[in-house]
């Protein structure tokens, strides 16, 4: 049973992104489940460090991403979410290609929920674990 309240659309996600940190730095969302998100970021010159590896803020740029779209796109209707903390831990090294991330909800409570989000290179290693807790905030 999918865990959306609203519609959603891998379409509809990449427009919202259009002009922002997202667009600027090539994320795109690549595929809905019924209970978990899957994007993407390039590792090129745009999200590299200058040691030439994939940028740990950029992998937890896509973890926020991912998570705070899922936590928005599940919340009751009327409510809202937003970031409350976000944690990540960079196994693997990254200079080129793609890292993708998966966005799976490990809680959904009255007041906060709760994702993990898995970011691997092409060879589906893992490179990066995140958690990131979201606050469900009702309607005003």
């Amino acid at each position: 049973m999918p865990i959306w309240t609203q519609p959603i659309s891998i379409d509809l996600l990449n427009a919202s992104g259009a002009d922002t940190a997202i667009s600027h730095l090539g994320i795109e969302i690549v595929e809905i489940g019924d209970d978990f998100l899957r994007g993407r970021v390039p590792v090129d010159a745009r999200t590299r460090q200058p040691y030439g590896l994939l940028h740990g803020g950029v992998s937890v740029v896509l973890a926020e991403t991912l998570g705070s779209i899922g936590a928005v796109y599940s919340v009751p209707p009327g409510h809202r979410a937003v970031g409350l903390d976000i944690n990540a831990n960079h196994l693997r090294a990254v200079t080129s290609g793609w890292v993708t991330g998966t966005a799976r909800r490990v809680h959904a409570g009255r007041t906060t929920q709760v994702w993990q989000i898995d970011l691997a290179n092409e060879a589906g290693q893992l490179t990066c674990v995140s958690r990131i807790t979201m606050a469900v905030l009702a309607p005003r």
